[in-house]
């Protein structure tokens, strides 16, 4: 009788057994019946087993896709398998994740259209939705901005419900506004709601999203779209002009750099240096030499390479213009078209030079880590080096003016400034104060080297860039007055930038040189002119 019981039991677990296999494929979930239709070879069931799948929230959903958007995913037609072979070369079942020896032989990879990738994208996408990373789930929201895919409605306001970061809920709030947006079922209310929404965003993304609105919407949605496009162009052209702006304070503080040496030396001396482009050119090759010796010998400290090339750039190119002063240009005082020519000489003597020990091709200077990147401000981009260049200048400025006003140097400066021969009579010793004044103009020039290499190429035509520019600021602003060559550095970079639109960049600088002609014209001594007896005789 015991022995019966057994025989009974192991019939009953057999059986139970047999049922479960032959239940499996009815217990099939779901998931599985989304990836199965991968294997119909039809772009129809193919877009609808990656929404499936993207919605599913199962933990093989992204290998799947990112499989199909790369080609390695495959399905068997004949037992409706689908699996995904990974970047190491190894196979697995997509639904289940398990190892597989290799493919059927009757697998082939899943076909993709044009728009079907499109779709894989915004999948994917989706699926960075729920990220616990907000930096990808802020991305994710952007991309599903632009896809608005409807079939990711569900999973955008499921995060939006859950998101706690405000900018990734605005985000989040923007996405699900542009799929209402094109939702064809979506009432008017909710439309209108989504237009306000995108309005608000208010930049070149939501000017695009509410252009490309059909022409089948109800009356009070394209009436709402159409006020809300031209709300967003106008937002946009007062943003335009603020960037304008900002571009033209970078391009005011780089030639308020390289011209404020300039304007000392010429404002002093009266010397016409046509050499100090080849001092900025200097203190540039100087940052490229502290660079390499850095990153060749003490490579963490890259990030100081600036700081501390800039007092070598200033002693590199001042002590090169007190040697340039001392044995060609003290020979030369009254005699400016000499001097021109001298120091044209000196300007391709210097080039070459530089030519021979560097090369003639461009030098890498890198960017540090606190000079990389950029930032948005309302709707303008601001990069960390023009930022950064435009702080220093006006650091430089400022220590210049406190030199000139606080300093015996600087008293000693603005007395031959003013009047030579009286400061020569009060026992002020002029010759050493030109070569001073020489090797400080020359020092700054340096300096601004080391500024502009973080923005142009590094290369022995550098200075020749930005010579002709600085006579044009120093002679608009006043010749020796450090107030006029600021005001007449951001007054042409600003306007340079808001004609280079309008005429193009070569016409815009001949406009502005006919601008300075007529200006000087009515004001021989530019905007600030000096004041002295000398000066006014």
């Amino acid at each position: 009788m015991f022995a019966n019981c057994i025989d009974r039991f192991r019939a009953l677990f057999l059986s139970i057994v047999l049922l479960s296999c032959l239940a499996a494929p009815a217990l099939a979930g779901p998931f599985e019946d989304s990836v199965a239709k991968f294997a119909n070879d039809e772009f129809s069931d193919t877009e609808a087993a990656i929404g499936e799948v993207a919605a599913s929230g199962n933990a093989l959903a992204s290998p799947i896709i990112s499989a199909l958007q790369d080609g390695r995913l495959s399905a068997d037609p004949d037992s409706k398998k689908v699996f995904i072979t990974r970047t190491d070369g190894k196979i697995v079942d997509a639904t289940t994740g398990a190892a597989v020896d290799k493919l059927p032989d009757n697998a082939a990879a899943v076909r993709l259209n044009n728009r079907l990738r499109r779709t894989v994208e915004a999948a994917l996408g989706g699926l960075t939705l729920l990220s616990p990373d907000p930096a990808k789930r802020l991305a994710a929201a952007q991309s599903v901005f632009k896809s608005h895919e409807e079939n990711l409605l569900p999973t955008v306001e499921s995060a939006l419900a859950k998101e706690s970061v405000k900018s990734v809920k605005q985000a989040f709030a923007e996405a699900r506004a542009a799929i209402i947006l094109f939702k064809s079922d979506a009432s008017d209310s909710d439309k209108l709601d989504a237009v306000a929404v995108v309005k608000a965003r208010g930049d070149q993304e939501a000017l695009a999203l509410l252009t490309g609105l059909g022409t089948d919407q109800p009356p009070l949605v394209a009436n709402a779209a159409a006020s809300a496009v031209s709300s967003i162009q106008s937002n946009l052209a007062m943003w335009s002009m603020v960037q304008n702006a900002w571009y033209g304070l970078s391009l005011g503080s780089v030639l308020l750099l390289a011209a404020i040496g300039l304007a000392i030396t010429f404002g002093v001396m009266g010397v016409i240096n046509m050499a100090h482009g080849e001092m900025v050119m200097l203190g540039a090759y100087t940052t490229f030499v502290v660079q390499e010796v850095i990153r060749s010998r003490y490579p963490a400290l890259f990030d100081y390479s600036l700081l501390i090339a800039v007092p070598l750039a200033f002693l590199v190119a001042g002590l090169i213009g007190v040697v340039i002063e001392r044995t060609i240009i003290r020979f030369l005082y009254g005699r400016p078209l000499e001097t021109l020519l001298a120091t044209w000489g000196l300007s391709l003597v210097l080039q070459q030079a530089v030519r021979t020990a560097f090369g003639p091709t461009n030098r890498e200077v890198g960017n540090p880590s606190w000079m990389s990147g950029a930032f948005e401000l309302g709707q303008i981009t601001i990069t960390y080096n023009r930022l950064w260049i435009l702080c220093f200048t006006l650091a430089v400025f400022a220590i210049l003016l406190a030199m000139l006003r606080y300093t015996a140097l600087g008293l000693e400066m603005r007395a031959v400034t003013q009047n030579r021969r009286m400061a020569a009579s009060m026992g002020i010793a002029t010759s050493r104060v030109d070569a001073l004044t020489f090797g400080l103009g020359s020092g700054i020039a340096g300096i601004a080297g080391v500024a502009l290499s973080q923005i142009d190429n590094v290369s022995p035509n550098l200075g020749q860039s930005y010579i002709i520019d600085s006579f044009m600021v120093v002679v608009f602003g006043g010749v020796g007055n450090l107030w006029g060559t600021l005001v007449g550095a951001f007054t042409l970079g600003i306007a340079n930038k808001f004609l280079e639109p309008v005429a193009g960049a070569v016409l815009g600088k001949i406009a502005i040189l006919v601008l300075i002609i007529l200006f000087i014209q009515k004001r021989p001594r530019g905007l600030f002119a000096l004041k002295g007896r000398a000066v006014e005789a």
